[in-house]
C-alpha cells in the first residue's frame, strides 16, 4: 500500500514524498513528525568518502537513505528506537533501487544503550567511519509536548540527553571517524560542551532561510579523537529575499549533491 492508504504496522495514513529531485521516495505518516530539509541537509553535509555509516535516530530513514543515494559505495545502518518507525524505514529502504537497498540495514535500538560500554553489539562499536544524527530539538520542560506521541518522541529531549547522543556516536565511530549533526543554533553551547574530550576539528555551518535572516539551523561536523580547534564555515542559504530557492539549495536539495561539491 502506498500514499493515502493505511500502513499495517501503525495503521497511520502515509504520504509518498519525493526528495532530491525524484532520486529518493519516502513513505511517511501524514501527521506527526515528518522528514524534510533537515534530513537532506544533514546527508549532504557528510563527507563524500564515507563507507560505513550509522544514522542515529533515523526515524523513517530519510537522512541515511539520502546519504546512500549520494554516496554509491556507502553502507548505512539506520538506528531507530520506535519499532513502528523502524519498520517504515525498512520498508523505505526496500523501495529504493536494488543497489541502494542492498547497502541498507535497519536496527531497532535505544541511543542511550548504544552509548554504554556494554551496549548492543549492533551496530558494532568502533566500526563506523561516519555517524549522522538529528537529535531531538526541544527540552520538554520548556516546550509544550506534541499530542502526537511519535512527533513528541522525535522533537523532545531532556536536559543532558544531547550528551547521551554524543556518547553513542563516540562509541560507534572508529578512531578518526566523523560525526555530522544538525541542530538549532541555540544548542551550540551544549554541543561543544558534549564534544569536549571526545571530538575535535569541529566545523560549524549556519543555515539561513534567507540571506538577511538569523540562522535557523547549524550543521556541525567533528572528528573523533582530534584536538584541532573549531572552524566557522560559510553559511548555507535556502532562498533569496523573494523566496526563490538559492542556487546552492537547488544543487543540494534538488540535484542531491553534497554541500562541499563544486
Amino acid at each position: 500500500m502506498d500514499a493515502g492508504t493505511r500502513d499495517a504496522p501503525s495503521d497511520a495514513v502515509l504520504t509518498d514524498d519525493i526528495f532530491l529531485g525524484g532520486k529518493l521516495r519516502l513513505l511517511q505518516p501524514a501527521r506527526g513528525h515528518r522528514a524534510g530539509h533537515d534530513a537532506m541537509l544533514l546527508a549532504a553535509s557528510a563527507p563524500g568518502d564515507a563507507r560505513r555509516a550509522v544514522d542515529l535516530g533515523a526515524g523513517i530513514g530519510a537522512a541515511g537513505l539520502a546519504l546512500a543515494v549520494r554516496i554509491e559505495k556507502a553502507e548505512v545502518t539506520l538506528v531507530e528506537i520506535d519499532p513502528v518507525a523502524a519498520a517504515l524505514a525498512a520498508r523505505n529502504a526496500a523501495r529504493q533501487q536494488p543497489d541502494i537497498s542492498a547497502r541498507i540495514a535497519v536496527v531497532t535500538a535505544d541511543v542511550a544503550a548504544l552509548g554504554r560500554p556494554s551496549g548492543p553489539t549492533l551496530p558494532a562499536a568502533r566500526a563506523a567511519d561516519l555517524v549522522l544524527m538529528n537529535p531531538p530539538f526541544n527540552d520538554p520542560a520548556r516546550h509544550r509536548t506534541s499530542p502526537h506521541a511519535a512527533k513528541a518522541l522525535a522533537h523532545s529531549v531532556a536536559d543532558g540527553d544531547l550528551d547521551i547522543w554524543l556518547r553513542a556516536a563516540e562509541r560507534l565511530l572508529a578512531p578518526g571517524g566523523r560525526l555530522a549533526l544538525i541542530h538549532r543554533p541555540e544548542a551550540m553551547e551544549a554541543i561543544l560542551a558534549g564534544m569536549k574530550g571526545r571530538f575535535g576539528a569541529v566545523t560549524i555551518r549556519p543555515v539561513y532561510a534567507t540571506p538577511d535572516a538569523p540562522a535557523i539551523r547549524v550543521l556541525v561536523g567533528a572528528v573523533k579523537g582530534r584536538r584541532t580547534p573549531p572552524a566557522l564555515l560559510p553559511g548555507f542559504v535556502l532562498a533569496d529575499r523573494d523566496g526563490r530557492p538559492s542556487t546552492e539549495a537547488e544543487r543540494v536539495l534538488r540535484r542531491g549533491e553534497g554541500i562541499e561539491a563544486p
